[in-house]
This record gives C-alpha cells, structure tokens and sequence, in this order.
C-alpha cells in the first residue's frame, strides 16, 4: 500500500488522482483530462526516434562565464546535477520511422531552458548540419527565453540561431518545430517561430512577455487562454496542435510530404 501512495498524485488541472507510473507510460499525459505534463529530453527522445537510433553530437561543448558574473559557476553546476545534462538542449541525428532526422529537444530543468551561447552554438550547427547533409530538422522547445547570466552574449543568439534558420530554408530543407510548455522569451523570439511547420502541444504557453507584464504595460486585461496554444493556432501562430502521443507520426508523414515536393 504504502508504494502505491507514493505513486499517486493529483492532476493540477483536473485534480482526478493517477498513477505517476501510468502516467509515464503515457508519454507524461493526464489520464484524466489530457493536460500534458512537462518531459524532459531522454524522454522526448525515446518516444520520437527510432529506438537505438540517435546519436549525440555536440556533446563537448560547455558554458563560460563570459561576463565574469559570480555565481554563474555555481549555478551552472547545480543546473547540470538538476537537468542531468551539461546544457538546456541536447542535439543528435536519428531516424523515425527509418527515415534520418536531426532532431534537438530543451530541457526546462536546466536554468529553465535558457538560451546561453552554448544553446545557441547546439541549435546552429543542428539546422547547419541539416542544410548542409540535406537532412531535415526537428526542435522541441521549452525555454524561459534568453540567459541573462551571460548578458549581451545571450541576446546574440536569437540573430544567430536565426541566421541559421535561414541558411536551412535556402538550402531547401525542411525544419519543424514542436513547442512544448513553456516556450518563451528569446526563443520564441528567434529560432522557434521560423519553422516551415509550427507544432504545438495542447495547452502549451507561448509567447515573449508573460501575461502579468503584458497587462501591467497596456493597463488591460487580456483574454482568457492568452499565449496558450489554442490561441495561438485560432491567430495563426501555430500551423497545427499535435497530441504527443500522435507525434511521431506527424512527422514522419511531413518528412514524407515535405520529400515528394
């Protein structure tokens, strides 16, 4: 009894109680009422690529402290025992349904998915790689936005992975991007609004600002699901909402789509 009482917990949207184990093995989905919990990389990753298929690159690469802030060690550190992972993206090649992928998925562990310089060198040679193997590109997102910590050199990145984005475009290949709760900020800003297919997770928060900060500027209130993806895709922000557990599929039928064209 007692291990099944550790295992269950309450849905914060529904409240209805669940298994935390069946809920995993639900990819991270409320049984109850659909809301899609928050999934880190080797998860995201087991679900979307053929298993045994993806292959790490970029792996070295490790944040400074290019603005000599103190503290920024520190927290980096913990960041890394927290997350699991040496930075807030990990980027790798692998096949869905037997067809090759460059596939990039954030961590919202790590210092709340943040965009520093090394983010933003993972993402760039992710989409360089793509244009330049032909390969199509696929990004999770889930970001705080840009990584203050690092001052001017996190703001950087949004020119640079959007530059990026664009070589990918002209080299004719395809990217998508799956915006995962919450992505905002820099990222938003940047790389994850340029893709040639837009995905959304139901219920996802998108956006720049928050929503405080918006009506604390315009003095209004703004309207109910603000930045959450349905709203997004009814303005036209977002092509598509995507359950995760019909993911894979998507984009193994958009590889397909996108390589008849």
């Amino acid at each position: 009894m007692a291990d099944k009482k550790n295992n269950e917990k309450n849905c914060p949207q529904c409240s209805i109680p669940y298994d935390a184990k069946a809920v995993k093995a639900a990819l991270n989905v409320c049984p109850g009422c659909g809301l899609h919990y928050r999934m880190e990389p080797v998860d995201r990753i087991a679900y979307l690529a053929d298993k045994g298929s993806f292959t790490e690159f970029s792996e070295s690469l490790r944040s400074l402290n290019p603005i000599d802030l103190s503290g920024y060690e520190e927290k980096l550190s913990v960041a890394e025992a927290k997350a699991r992972m040496k930075e807030a993206v990990i980027t790798g090649t692998c096949t869905i349904n037997g067809k090759p992928l460059i596939l990039g998925v954030m961590s919202f562990e790590f210092m709340g998915g943040s965009m520093g310089s090394v983010v933003g060198e993972k993402v760039c040679r992710a989409l360089l790689k793509g244009a330049e193997e032909k390969t199509p590109v696929l990004i999770c997102t889930t970001s705080g936005g840009a990584r203050m910590q690092e001052g001017i050199f996190s703001l950087l990145q949004m020119a640079k992975t959007s530059s990026a984005a664009a070589e990918l475009s002209k080299a004719g290949v395809p990217y998508f991007i799956i915006l995962c709760d919450p992505t905002t900020g820099g990222v938003t800003a940047s790389f994850a609004m340029l893709a040639d297919i837009t995905i959304a997770e139901p219920g996802a928060l998108i956006g720049f600002a928050g929503p405080r900060v918006i009506e604390g500027t315009i003095r209004q209130s703004l309207p109910d699901g603000f930045q959450r993806a349905e709203f997004l895709l009814e303005k036209g922000f977002v092509d598509i909402i995507v359950p995760r557990s019909d993911q894979r599929q998507m984009i193994s039928t958009l590889i397909d789509l996108h390589r008849s064209n």
